[in-house]
């Protein structure tokens, strides 16, 4: 079945006047079997007589760019703080090369919206049954602040709610300490610029415990905590929290864009993603999980009826519409056929601080040029403590650009946001 949908476009035969229009280039991709095995339509929530004749400019560029027709940057573990150095210096005498993984920090979530233009954002959350399970973790009992926080338990902390941390214990560093706090920030931010264009965030749920060798605390301290999995209540839970905070008018949601459709692969192969006219504002919520959870999320959801998040699925599932392939250079190629037929790719242009670290560029040049619709980094902007310079921005310095895979002739990334 992967075989059958994943047909490369022949950017060649499209024309390449800047006064080509999209309608008339979704149609001659759809007559040559650019789009699929199934072909598409042009577009289809428009009227097929309305003059699209005019060169590529702001209206147009709403009516005609479709949501995958765009790039743009994220973030990975975006709610990210490092430990602080005596507990990373700590961690490292245990595990050298999980120390040298997390030693990276992000900016708030409205910074990088606002400052460093990201566009995709990625938050970790745990299940907290009995609020109070991650108020006090190990490493701040070992290793308290200098000087010591008169109130060490964070009041945030002790509520109910999913929790945003990375590794409970020793890597509890974070912007916004729950699901909703982060998600309320990116509310904020959103009302503040309501023409940005679709920002996706990416939940991943976990239950990772710190592996900490016994020996190696002091006495008399609590064991550490052991995290609850998420199961089909828990997942719900996800979806209730991000419904607390944005209303259906603020979501992209799998039905949305599986509208009359039997599936929403057939959705997205057939009818396409919704335009930027009518996601501008918005966000796309995908579970990064692909096991256990992931299954658990779509049972008894045919297509992902009624979730809030797309799930990362393989291409000839129901549900696959959105796929995670986190190596760009083992899966150039698997990505531009993937974003050619019509799914949104998120992929990762480095990690484990590897590439900034020793200043390496490949993963990133071939996360970008693989048409990955979000592409996402540990770096929007420089780590000086490492003094190689690296980063990743898109070319141009614009917030968002035309998909080097998919995007129309004549696309002008300047007027897909100010």
């Amino acid at each position: 079945m992967l075989a059958t949908v994943l047909v490369s476009v022949d950017q060649s035969a499209s024309p390449v006047a800047a006064a080509q229009n999209c309608l008339g280039w979704e149609r001659q991709l759809r007559s040559a079997g650019g789009f699929g095995a199934r072909g598409r339509p042009a577009i289809d929530r428009l009227d097929d007589d309305r003059p699209f004749g005019q060169v590529l400019g702001d209206w147009v560029a709403d009516d005609c760019m479709r949501l995958n027709y765009v790039q743009v940057l994220g973030t990975h573990n975006s709610y990210h703080i490092k430990p602080r150095p005596p507990l990373l210096q700590f961690i490292g005498s245990l595990n050298p090369d999980f120390a040298a993984s997390i030693d990276y920090s992000h900016r708030p979530l409205g910074e990088q919206l606002e400052l460093l233009g990201v566009r995709q954002l990625e938050l970790d959350v745990y299940v907290d049954p009995d609020p109070g399970r991650f108020a006090l973790p190990l490493g701040q009992l070992v290793f308290p602040t200098n000087p010591p926080s008169p109130d060490p338990i964070k009041p945030g902390l002790l509520g109910a709610g999913l929790k945003v941390l990375h590794v409970p214990d020793v890597d509890f560093e974070t912007r916004c300490l729950t699901f909703v706090a982060c998600l309320q920030q990116l509310e904020a931010w959103s009302d503040a610029n309501p023409g940005h264009v679709p920002v996706m965030v990416q939940v991943e749920a976990k239950d990772d415990a710190a592996l900490i060798p016994p020996g190696v605390l002091p006495p008399g301290l609590p064991a550490p905590v052991t995290p609850v999995p998420f199961g089909p209540s828990e997942l719900d839970g996800i979806d209730a929290e991000i419904r607390s905070v944005f209303g259906d008018h603020q979501l992209i949601t799998p039905d949305v864009v599986r509208g009359d459709r039997a599936t929403l692969e057939e959705a997205v192969l057939i009818d396409g993603w919704p335009t930027l006219n009518e996601t501008r504002g918005r966000f796309l919520f995908t579970l990064d999980n692909e096991g256990t959870e992931r299954d658990l999320y779509i049972a008894g959801h045919p297509s992902l009826t009624g979730r809030v998040m797309f799930t990362s699925s393989a291409p000839g599932t129901p549900e696959a519409a959105f796929v995670k392939l986190n190596d760009p250079v083992a899966d150039g190629a698997l990505i531009n056929s993937l974003v050619a037929a019509g799914y949104i790719v998120r992929t990762r242009a480095d990690a484990d601080t590897v590439e900034a670290r020793f200043g390496l560029t490949v993963r990133r040049d071939a996360a970008l040029a693989s048409g990955a619709q979000f592409v996402s980094t540990d770096y929007p902007e420089p780590d000086p403590a490492f003094g190689t310079g690296y980063l990743v921005d898109l070319p141009g310095d614009d917030l968002a650009r035309c998909n080097p895979v998919l995007s129309p002739p004549g696309c002008d990334p300047s007027t897909l946001e100010d």
